[in-house]
């Protein structure tokens, strides 16, 4: 198993390949093939731990790796963060971004809003970045409107390249800008497919886990996203309960495992390069 300084690590090495060849620019985008004669990859990802929210021992508790998305500056942020990392999940930065509609106070301190001038920007990712222990990538909380903003995602995602972060893109809104401007950066780019808990029913949770498995089956590889929380209890039971039937087809890994399988697979293309057909040749798919 791959510790976490030999993940930041090899996470790094990528970035300083696409920094000093320009043509080698990267992004895990959408594409890729079914999962026919390989074994499928879940990466399941569980977003807000960092408030001492409902769940958040109940998640820590899935009997295989996942992605622990904490929120900076909250009471039990370092907590939350320590005790994913001790057992050994990944832990990502859970950054706090503006979205087109809700409550502002939903976003927590530090948030990212298109308001603010690029130093200010830069100020808060860095304190968010300093303040979450062990953290080797960072996805957005809420930021429909943030994500969609050329100018704020340049900021964001030029600061995870300087710091060896990855981006998981949640996919909070169709218009995201995060997959191109990752990709003419050097950042890498992961992108969410499933939201398993958006609506907080037990039955919702178990008909997004249907789609999560077709999926699987449509793509190899795909990133699903649940939260602690007032879905949390329930989410951890669905995932508890579906795990030992899934783990007969399907091997759960990190986040960082799907990008570090671009180092493994030496899935690195120059941009541009077709498939012959036309199609251009991207790195893996999670869509």
């Amino acid at each position: 198993m791959f510790g976490y300084h030999i993940r930041r690590a090899l996470i790094k090495a990528l970035i300083v390949i696409a920094a000093a060849e320009p043509i080698m620019a990267f992004s895990l985008i959408t594409a890729g093939s079914a999962a026919t004669g390989e074994q499928r990859r879940a990466a399941i990802v569980i977003d807000d731990f960092g408030n001492g929210m409902s769940g958040t021992e109940d998640m820590l508790r899935l009997p295989v790796p996942f992605t622990a998305a904490v929120m900076p500056f909250l009471p039990m942020t370092k907590r939350d963060a320590e005790a994913a990392h001790k057992l050994h999940h990944d832990v990502i930065i859970h950054l706090p971004m503006e979205p087109k509609k809700g409550v502002k106070s939903w976003l927590g301190p530090g948030a990212i809003t298109t308001d603010l001038s690029d130093g200010e920007i830069r100020k808060r990712v860095e304190a968010a970045i300093a303040d979450v222990p062990y953290a080797v990538g960072m996805n957005n909380h809420m930021g429909s409107k943030a994500t969609a903003d050329e100018r704020v995602m340049r900021i964001v995602l030029g600061v995870c390249r300087e710091h060896g972060l990855f981006f998981l893109d949640s996919r909070t809104a169709w218009k995201s800008v995060i997959p191109r401007i990752g990709e003419e950066l050097g950042v890498p780019v992961i992108r969410n497919s499933v939201f398993l808990d958006d609506v907080y029913t037990t039955s919702h949770i178990a008909k997004q886990l249907s789609v999560f498995d077709k999926r699987l089956n449509e793509q190899g590889t795909c990133i699903a996203i649940g939260h602690v929380g007032p879905q949390g209890k329930k989410t951890a039971a669905a995932l508890s309960a579906a795990i030992p039937g899934l783990k007969r087809s399907t091997t759960f890994v990190r986040a960082s495992d799907v990008v570090r399988r671009l180092l493994r697979d030496q899935l690195i293309i120059p941009n541009g390069i077709s498939d012959g057909g036309g199609n251009p040749l991207l790195l893996a798919r999670v869509d």
